[in-house]
């Protein structure tokens, strides 16, 4: 009975979980067609290493890996290497960990396989997660960053993409509760600018879409020659299970 109980508090956790993650805003689709695209891969990487790879790791992915998106060695470590390592190192940041927790309360975390761990069966998929929320920061002035996030509530880190994208405020607006229309709620409309940035926002989505691309690439390197390699194993079964058939047919066709 005991062993019962535990269960169902378990199972009910995790449904009051799977709940709370439903809650805030939709998020958008990722562009999938990028992950097939060399080009907006290579920018990826260089957004990424640009970027990211200041503050966050990617402790599972070498550099020389990249050749696999299409670029040389000598490219990577020319364009991509700036901070004195070999390009078979790993890709790890040079930021000490304790300054990390010392300026941001946290070591922030590993970015190799970020786009698979934020995956949601009920809003999407770990794609469609970070590329909203790279694109949903607003400037608030009430944290210590200055910056607040849609997609991530009382975001700790700031919004390092600013000077391409800008500076956008939120726009929420009252309206009453529909559960309880005593009640009112504060709503997300959209997004207001404020300043401009370097890009124009059809540019930044594209900039944003090819640097969550890279992400989804190096979650899974392999993962465009695993559908490939899919496709022919399907259409060598089918052609297989044609030939099964009719030999099976000639084996027992004078077998009564």
């Amino acid at each position: 009975m005991k062993k019962l109980i535990l269960a169902l508090l378990a199972a009910l956790t995790l449904l009051g979980s799977a709940q709370a993650n439903t809650e805030g805003p939709a998020w958008d689709k990722f562009p999938t067609k990028r992950l097939t695209d060399m080009a907006a891969l290579q920018n990826g990487a260089k957004l990424f290493v640009n970027y990211c790879l200041n503050c966050h790791n990617a402790a599972f992915m070498r550099f020389n890996r990249l050749r696999d998106i299409g670029l040389s060695e000598a490219q990577i470590k020319d364009k991509l290497v700036f901070t004195g390592v070999k390009v078979g190192d790993l890709m790890k940041t040079a930021m000490d960990p304790k300054d990390a927790k010392d300026w941001f309360g946290g070591v922030p975390p590993d970015l190799t396989l970020i786009t698979r761990s934020r995956a949601d069966g009920a809003k999407g998929s770990g794609a469609d997660y970070v590329y909203t929320y790279l694109r949903s920061y607003y400037r608030d002035e009430t944290k210590a960053t200055g910056w607040n996030n849609t997609a991530f509530p009382n975001v700790g880190m700031p919004n390092v993409l600013w000077e391409l994208q800008g500076q956008q405020r939120a726009v929420y607006e009252e309206e009453k509760d529909h559960h309880d229309p005593s009640k009112v709620v504060h709503v997300f409309k959209g997004f207001e600018p404020i300043t401009a940035g370097t890009q124009t926002q059809a540019q930044y989505n594209d900039s944003v879409a090819d640097l969550v691309a890279f992400l989804q690439w190096m979650g899974e390197p392999e993962q465009n020659n695993r559908v490939r390699l899919g496709v022919w194993v399907l259409l060598f079964l089918a052609v297989f299970t044609v030939i099964a058939w009719r030999l099976n047919a000639a084996f027992w066709k004078d077998i009564k």
